[in-house]
């Protein structure tokens, strides 16, 4: 983040250069509930008389040129990573000779490198004074895999195009968390990224049209109907990566073609000032960021509604179009139906993101979501298999069960987010939180055994214990947090100004008395 006092106002850095405070300013200002450090009278002022239209304007202006973009990225990086399980209902096992076993191992090995290269790839991100050039050449590169995938021999051509599409599309999602808590206030961040996650729901849908229209090409060159899934889908990829060099954006100081300076200024003081202040500015990657967030024990809470969410999602990705075919429809007709539940996913995951903002609070809509998860999970262990005599309750149930998947993401990930300082912590804390959360991948993967179908006692069962699990789990952390506030409230700033120094108190981060944990 850049800070300028008035002394420096008409100048423009980029973030992540360094860059010295002017004033040794040594007040605690409260500002919109955040205690800020360092933070200059004159910055102060323009940041509390900054007109509410303007403020509008200028989020507006954010919202139109971040949100579309990761939309549609993130859409694209789950179709990508799922399509496999339309292209089995096409026949890849069959033509590939997979065993039932190679197949969900198949599934599993994505995760492993995507586990792996998550914080990474956030330190690597770190390190760009561009953004976009680095998830844009992921991007690029991702979709030139997938490409790859359509012409596979056999299961291990297969399983190396997996292990590097894992490897690749690591660093999106943390990269687009992180990008979008540089530019938002907490109470506007579950909205934004509900917008974007809300198209991993809508890629669930897609990926089943686009499947069911692809399929049709079978024959088409010599290639099987399953190839051309991953080859259309691929090249599509690729197109948008290119466009993430021209349309996707940094960060206020790097976009002077489309922000005032009043604007630029604004934002760049938002960041100061919900960071809880600082004097110098954070460069390269430090030892004692990466130990302080692996010590943060909240941080594995956060993840663990992540592996919940993920191991649910992940399942019911690559299983929702044998499970309605199961009910009784044809291939072609079992892609199309494993839409509409993802339809209401999106809308669920809007709404309650919304909510969440609306009202400043993340607790409520993760526990809520997870309880639709709990009667929905219930209904179908109910069934005891019996989803094609009972189609309609069984449809219900997934369709709830969907529509409460989703929303956990987006406010699960702006609750962690919210709760990170400063920004390298956040970025690790971030990349940490999906890389622990994102295990539940590899237990997606092996949920749903076809052995068991159409009962999946397995699947189900599972998908229940981390609904209920998961409400506990939330329900504690956010004692948790209110302890720790009733905690750091007890102090005074004289107190504060006592026990510790002000590089102290900057220095730790979301630990300091200055720093209120977001409910």
């Amino acid at each position: 983040m850049t800070y300028r006092s008035s002394d420096d106002k008409d100048d423009t850095v980029a973030p992540d250069h360094k860059i010295d405070h002017v004033e040794a300013v040594s007040s605690v200002v409260e500002i919109e509930s955040f205690q800020v450090l360092g933070l200059a009278p004159e910055d102060a002022e323009f940041y509390l008389n900054y007109p509410a239209e303007k403020r509008k304007k200028v989020v507006h202006k954010v919202d139109m040129r971040l949100v579309p973009m990761l939309s549609l990225l993130y859409l694209i990086a789950h179709i990508d990573r799922a399509n496999i399980g339309n292209a089995k209902v096409e026949g890849l096992a069959e033509d590939l000779g997979m065993t039932d076993l190679e197949y969900n191992t198949i599934l599993s090995v994505f995760f492993v490198p995507y586990v792996l290269f998550e914080v990474p790839s956030n330190v690597v991100l770190k390190k760009f004074k561009r953004p976009s050039v680095y998830l844009g050449s992921l991007v690029l590169m991702w979709g030139i895999v997938m490409t790859l995938t359509g012409v596979v021999r056999n299961y291990g051509g297969l399983m190396a195009t997996r292990v590097i599409l894992g490897a690749l599309e690591a660093g999106f999602f943390p990269g687009a968390i992180y990008l979008c808590s540089y530019w938002y206030m907490p109470k506007d961040l579950a909205t934004r990224i509900s917008y974007f996650y809300c198209a991993s729901a809508l890629s669930g849908a897609f990926s089943g049209l686009l499947a069911a229209a692809i399929a049709q090409m079978d024959g088409i060159a010599g290639y099987q109907g399953w190839r051309w899934i991953f080859i259309i889908e691929g090249l599509a990829t690729i197109l948008l990566g290119v466009a993430c060099f021209v349309f996707l954006i940094d960060s206020p100081a790097l976009s002077t073609r489309w922000l005032e300076p009043d604007e630029i200024r604004f934002l760049e003081l938002q960041l100061f000032i919900k960071q809880g202040g600082k004097f110098h500015h954070e460069t390269g990657f430090k030892w004692r960021d990466l130990t302080m967030t692996l010590k943060n024990w909240r941080l594995y809470l956060q993840a663990y509604f992540l592996m919940c969410q993920s191991a649910t999602s992940y399942g019911t990705k690559f299983t929702l179009p044998t499970i309605t075919k199961a009910m009784g429809f044809s291939n072609t007709n079992a892609q199309l139906m494993s839409a509409p539940p993802y339809i209401a996913g999106a809308i669920s995951s809007i709404f309650f993101a919304r909510m969440s903002d609306r009202f400043n609070r993340r607790m409520p809509f993760v526990v809520i979501p997870m309880a639709m998860m709990l009667i929905a999970y219930s209904i179908l262990l109910g069934m005891n298999g019996e989803l094609a005599s009972k189609i309609g309750p069984s449809y219900f149930a997934i369709v709830l069960s969907v529509m409460g998947i989703y929303p956990i993401q987006p406010a699960a990930a702006s609750w962690n987010s919210n709760n990170l300082a400063p920004a390298n912590r956040r970025a690790i804390g971030i990349a940490l939180n999906n890389c622990i959360g994102n295990t539940g991948g590899i237990i997606g993967s092996f949920m749903y055994k076809d052995s068991e179908k159409p009962k999946y006692f397995t699947g189900f069962g599972l998908s229940l214990a981390f609904a209920g699990s998961g409400i506990l789990v939330a329900l504690f952390l956010e004692m948790s947090y209110k302890w720790a506030n009733a905690e750091k409230a007890k102090m005074t700033e004289e107190e504060m100004r006592t026990k510790y120094t002000a590089d102290e108190l900057l220095d730790m981060g979301d630990k300091s008395p200055l720093f209120k944990y977001v409910l």
